[in-house]
């Protein structure tokens, strides 16, 4: 290459290029215009040229010399300056000419040269664009910012544009019956797939599950054992109310943590929240966030609230009435949803809002509107807990892992019991009935002890809680009536095995969210598809019936093809290849 002023005669000085045949020739002159030229091996010229002003600044002249197609590369010539080539460290080179730089820039490399930027996985997972589906924008919103920055995406690109056929569509029963399996329809059938990607860990929303707020359950009634024991227990052990208050204070907490990571759920994947209150067995956990609301109503220390206001009581059994008008109806008009179908252990979350709404509504001076929830309850538990105890022939056999959820049985009469004793003024003998069917279930269970280990931890084990804190609080209710040594002993028994499993618990789903982070598997309930898949059916084909490259296709995406041959009279043996599934 040669850099030539118009107005003087040139001086030209020959520089060979490292790594190419061409001359380079540069010659600096304050001029107001260079000529650069190119010279090849064979003397012809290559370059053109260019004009620059006339300045007293330091001058640069950028041209890309590409060596190969496969290798462009950009050459920047500066004044003053030294030249170095930055391709890499070893290749730094000083050229011997005054005041001009050759640098390469690699502007343009191959993609085996091209450096990525450093990924983070936990971005990346974010940025999945296979979760669209389940957004609650469907990655509008993400495309919209991203054209805002100037990026634009292809219109037909499955991953940036998902097939919109779920959005607006709610699953059926069968269809959670027909790609589920399991007493709690959680396991994948063979034959289905889900919309999600199996081999990694999806994001933390889209795994946090409703039933997280059998935590706040356990902890919350809590606060309403020692409220009851620190006025129960005077006589014999005194327990200060401020147990109460911290205990409340942390189920204030608790609560306030769980409910608001499912607001964002319900924020930013609207869809799986959706999926998940048309699920016949999930559903019914949607009325444990407002149960819980109620235990901290019940259990709210007296020097924070000695009187709450009766309008708190609609507001809180509201939800539960219309959850209950939507279930219960279900129960009774059939179909796939009818209690036969869908009973399972988690139903009695379903009846023991009405239960302790009833006491609520009891114990803040109300008549009418807690004798109908209790009415309501008593006449659907009882169709519930026959359902349940006989196990028809349809209904599956609970595997270990969800045994916990029999503890269930003893929330409801316990509940229901202190309900009854607050509403009619004492714990009479309706109570009573209540309350000794709650005592012999919990015994008829807890001496099965070989019933309740041998699995692994989950979610699940917190149905231990609130059903046994349940029964000790009716027990203590019922030592105030019936005051002996055996009354007393038994509600304090019963009062510490609470606690105990509560705390164990409490740390161990610490221990599981934070340092072994296995507490929120993948939910595969809530990924199925909305339509079945399409039964597969086996082909048979010649080789002459089919191109090479659909051969290799079917080799390539897994399928194997074995030739067997084929004895034709007439015509000899010829080859039959056939797909083996």
């Amino acid at each position: 290459m040669k850099m030539e002023n118009r107005k003087d005669s040139p001086e030209v000085v020959p520089i060979r290029s490292v790594d190419c045949d061409q001359i380079l020739g540069v010659k600096k002159q304050s001029g107001s215009s260079f000529q650069m030229t190119t010279t090849g091996p064979n003397g012809n010229d290559l370059g053109t040229s260019i004009d620059l002003p006339d300045q007293n600044t330091t001058q640069s002249v950028s041209i890309s010399i590409p060596q190969s197609p496969l290798d462009a590369k950009r050459v920047l010539f500066k004044d003053n300056t030294e030249a170095v080539w930055k391709d890499s460290p070893a290749r730094n080179l000083k050229l011997g000419v005054t005041g001009c730089e050759i640098d390469e820039m690699g502007s343009e490399k191959t993609p085996e040269r091209q450096t990525l930027p450093v990924k983070n996985p936990r971005m990346d997972a974010m940025k999945d664009n296979r979760y669209n589906s389940f957004k609650t924008w469907s990655g509008r919103l993400e495309r919209q910012l991203s054209v805002l920055r100037g990026k634009s995406f292809p219109r037909n690109d499955p991953e940036i544009n998902p097939p919109q056929n779920i959005q607006g569509e709610s699953l059926s029963a069968d269809r959670y019956f027909d790609a589920l399996e399991g007493p709690e329809l959680e396991t994948l059938r063979p034959s289905e797939e889900i919309m999600l990607p199996e081999d990694k860990k999806w994001p933390f929303l889209l795994r946090y599950p409703i039933s997280s707020f059998g935590i706040c359950l356990g902890v919350s009634s809590q606060a309403i054992l020692w409220k009851n024991a620190s006025t129960s227990w005077t006589h014999f052990i005194h327990i200060s109310l401020k147990v109460n208050y911290i205990l409340w204070c942390i189920s204030i907490l608790l609560f306030a943590v769980v409910a608001s990571t499912y607001l964002l759920k319900v924020i930013f994947y609207f869809e799986a929240v959706r999926r998940e209150y048309y699920h016949p067995i999930r559903v019914n956990f949607f009325f444990a966030p407002w149960i819980a609301l109620l235990f901290l109503a019940i259990g709210v220390p007296e020097d924070v609230h000695a009187n709450l206001p009766h309008w708190l009581w609609y507001v809180l059994m509201t939800p539960i009435l219309c959850l209950e008008l939507k279930i219960y109806g279900q129960w009774m008009s059939g179909g796939q949803r009818r209690l036969s179908k869908v009973a399972n252990p988690s139903n009695h979350l379903s009846v023991v809002g009405n239960f302790v709404g009833a006491l609520l509504g009891a114990s803040m001076g109300l008549k009418e509107g807690p004798i109908f929830f209790f009415a309501v309850g008593l006449a659907h538990y009882t169709v519930l807990f026959v359902t349940l105890y006989q196990r028809l022939p349809t209904n599956e056999t609970l595997p270990k892992e969800l045994h916990p959820v029999f503890f269930l049985f003893v929330a409801a009469p316990s509940v229901a019991s202190m309900a009854w004793a607050k509403i009619n003024g004492s714990f009479d003998y309706g109570a009573r009935l209540a309350y000794f069917i709650a005592l012999f279930l919990y015994f008829s269970l807890a001496v099965r002890v070989n019933f309740f280990r041998g699995f692994k931890f989950s979610l699940a084990w917190w149905a231990y809680t609130f059903p046994m804190t349940g029964a000790a609080i009716a027990t203590i209710r019922y030592s105030s009536e019936v005051p002996n040594i055996v009354t007393k002993v038994l509600s304090l028994a019963l009062a510490t095995t609470a606690t105990v499993t509560v705390t164990g618990l409490l740390i161990t789903t610490i221990i599981h969210a934070f340092v072994l982070r296995d507490l929120f598997p993948n939910d595969i309930g809530i990924a199925i598809s909305g339509q079945k898949p399409k039964a597969q059916r086996k082909w048979y084909r010649r080789n002459t019936c089919g191109s090479t490259k659909d051969i290799m296709h079917r080799v390539s995406s897994g399928e194997k093809i074995v030739e067997v041959p084929v004895i034709s009279p007439g015509l000899g043996v010829k080859p039959f290849s056939m797909q083996v599934l």
